[in-house]
């Protein structure tokens, strides 16, 4: 399959992804035949990108239908435990939290970052998903830094639970299309510590789960929120949810405006190394994202374009691209396959 601009989606091409609404549910599932009408409908909820199958690129899979119903589910616990704060449930603390272990299971045995980065999401799901996402890459940063299981579980417990606090923001400043005033800034700010009000005494949620919550904002520069802390003040788990968070958050369609793309996502992380993130966890980054999704165009200095089908585990930026088209005249070839680690002449130039 392929990702396309939802601009240049045809009616009766089929969808190759999921796409997810407002509660984590299936608005769309891979397998339909997009009709006029459905793309109208995806652009008016803010979908600019979406995956569609081709035949030239049937062995480019990104749908990991397990990881969805797992991330559905998880969505499903989130909510009940929401719309509980502060009442300290424990059948909604419990359930959550088994959900939470069936996720790091599975990605522990079979889970594939390169089918869980480029989720489409609309605009108005932005909270509950943009916390199971964070959650989600934040274990396989764990993985890569090498946590043990039970730290993992902290991780994500904290690393989904990391936007709680925002329930305590008013509704009219978190839906706001468009960019925030200073006033209204200054509430979001105060999140983390409302996310600690309404966590800490929940006695089933660890205590490193806490200090992701409270310090998911604070900078290694020590010009984060709400303490200021710098470097070493950080807890480790939170550094790894920072990145995590900051990095979904411009990959994700909003109301007031398109997505990064996932190279320029990419290049912001490492772009703030020392500053907002820890170098440490900037480097265990660039091991486990990839910059160019699978089914992504992309073209190459020498004016080729193609699609990336493979990653090179380390080389995040030197994939394996198919050529589908002659790159002069446009026209459909028998396909070819260049891989840029071996290809080191050749470095790709844009996303297309």
């Amino acid at each position: 399959m392929r990702l396309e601009y939802i601009g240049n989606v045809t009616d009766s091409e089929v969808l190759g992804k999921t796409v997810f609404d407002n509660d984590g549910r299936i608005l769309l599932k891979s397998g339909v035949k997009l009709t006029k009408r459905y793309i109208k409908n995806l652009e008016k909820l803010g979908v600019y990108y979406i995956y569609i199958e081709d035949k030239r690129l049937d062995d480019v899979d990104v749908e990991d239908c397990k990881l969805n119903v797992l991330k559905q589910d998880t969505v499903k616990s989130l909510n009940k435990v929401m719309n509980n704060v502060g009442m300290f449930n424990k059948t909604t603390t419990k359930e959550y939290l088994n959900r939470v272990t069936d996720l790091i299971n599975y990605i522990l045995d079979d889970g594939d970052i390169n089918k869980s980065l480029f989720d489409i999401k609309t605009y108005d799901n932005y909270t509950m998903i943009h916390s199971v996402d964070t959650g989600v890459m934040a274990a396989f940063m764990g993985i890569g830094i090498g946590l043990k299981k039970n730290e993992l579980n902290d991780l994500v417990v904290g690393g989904i639970l990391h936007d709680v606090g925002k329930v305590k923001v008013p509704i009219s400043v978190i839906d706001k299309k468009g960019p925030l005033t200073s006033e209204e800034f200054e509430e979001i700010k105060k999140h983390p510590l409302y996310g600690i009000e309404i966590l800490e005494k929940n006695i089933a949620i660890p205590e490193s789960a806490l200090k992701i919550v409270e310090q998911h904002h604070e900078k290694v520069n020590g010009k984060g929120y709400p303490y200021g802390l710098s470097d070493l003040q950080i807890n480790k788990k939170a550094k790894i949810v920072s990145v995590c968070d900051v990095y979904d958050a411009v990959s994700s369609d909003r109301s007031y405006r398109k997505r990064f793309s996932p190279k320029e996502a990419y290049e912001l992380i490492l772009s703030d190394s020392g500053r907002s993130f820890d170098e440490d966890v900037v480097r265990t980054f660039r091991k486990v994202f990839s910059v160019y999704p699978l089914g992504s165009c992309v073209k190459l200095s020498d004016g080729r374009e193609g699609y990336v089908i493979k990653q090179n585990e380390n080389f995040p930026d030197r994939p394996i691209i198919r050529m589908l088209y002659d790159y002069k005249t446009g026209m459909p070839i028998k396909f070819y396959e260049i891989d840029l680690l071996k290809e080191l002449n050749l470095v790709i130039v844009a996303v297309v």
